[in-house]
């Protein structure tokens, strides 16, 4: 394709790429120009992972990030699109996640009006590790959000995972398995097999659980008095339906609970983000890195704010790497959609 499709002195009509980077709890969709630029929209839908999230609720969350980041005006210079989808992998044609996000892909584009004449389906993490500076094509990738995965990636695409198994038999260290242990230790206070935490009272309100059953809840003359065997009782009976109810990958929705306890110092809040970053690190591990590779990490867990920073940073210093953060998948995808044209 000629490269003076976004020149407009040419008197060619620009063109466009769309960048997806679709996760476990939000889709976030990026409109740039084909060749060079920055993002010109953004939009931003509902969780996009290609394996947990039904295939018509999936299409709906595409459609609303895409039509969020792409004008009607110039939904027909879009060119190509790509997008890295939490639980699509590029192993192999048929793959499952790979072959579901695609399908839905190609119907929310059809519907918003989009012919792209590239539509490529990558794995989130390939997305994160193509947004560092430079779009590499080779290293390691971390992903800890929701979920957590590391994964090496070759010629742009990942050739070994550790991790990234799901909430239910794997993502140790990610923010479910962080709200999971919120609620567990939570728990183990209540019947009287963990030590004292902050978190039984935060993640109690988090949940709507009565005030009057809270550990240290209403001081003054009024207060309930000990946190007894019977207010013990109340609360588990409380907490137990409220978590229940909500799916459980809401889980998630704790892990700044726990950030927020450690900051003040609780220390099975600390040991919670200690264990965190330790299963992180096997991760990153498990792919027999080699002393100064590059390590392009990403998710909310991680970043200049991110409550796994520091002791994942320590670490991994042990190991000779270092962490290159980016903010989320959505640039790669931008450059892998260049690269595809």
């Amino acid at each position: 394709m000629n490269s003076d499709l976004n020149q407009t002195s040419s008197g060619r009509v620009p063109a466009y790429v769309v960048g997806l980077d679709a996760g476990g709890t939000r889709t976030r969709a990026v409109l740039a120009p084909l060749r060079e630029g920055e993002p010109e929209g953004e939009g931003v839908g509902g969780p996009g992972n290609a394996l947990t999230v039904p295939g018509a609720q999936l299409t709906e969350h595409l459609v609303e990030a895409v039509a969020g980041a792409v004008p009607e005006g110039l939904r027909g210079r879009v060119v190509a699109v790509a997008g890295g989808f939490a639980g699509a992998s590029r192993t192999a044609p048929d793959e499952p996640g790979r072959v579901k996000a695609h399908a839905a892909l190609t119907v929310a584009l059809r519907r918003l009006g989009i012919a792209a004449g590239s539509v490529e389906i990558h794995s989130d993490i390939e997305a994160a590790f193509a947004s560092a500076p430079g779009s590499p094509a080779d290293g390691l990738a971390l992903v800890a959000g929701t979920g957590a995965v590391a994964a090496r990636i070759t010629a742009r695409a990942c050739t070994t995972t550790a991790g990234g198994d799901g909430w239910l038999l794997g993502d140790d260290g990610g923010g479910f398995w962080i709200g999971r242990e919120a609620v567990r230790v939570a728990l183990r206070m209540a019947d009287g097999r963990g030590g004292p935490t902050a978190l039984a009272a935060s993640v109690g309100r988090a949940l709507g659980v009565p005030q009057d059953v809270l550990p240290g809840e209403a001081p003054g003359p009024h207060a309930p008095g000990p946190w007894t065997r019977a207010r013990r009782e109340a609360y588990r009976m409380h907490l137990l339906p409220a978590v229940m109810e909500r799916p459980p990958v809401r889980l998630a929705e704790f892990a700044p609970l726990v950030a927020e306890a450690a900051r003040h110092e609780d220390a099975v809040a600390e040991g919670i983000l200690d264990t965190a970053a330790d299963h992180l690190t096997g991760y990153v591990r498990a792919l027999d890195p080699r002393p100064g590779e590059r390590v392009v990490a990403t998710g909310g867990l991680l970043g200049p704010e991110g409550p796994l920073t520091a002791p994942l940073t320590v670490r991994l210093r042990s190991l000779g790497l270092t962490l290159d953060w980016v903010a989320d998948g959505s640039w790669g995808a931008v450059a892998l959609a260049r690269l595809a044209v």
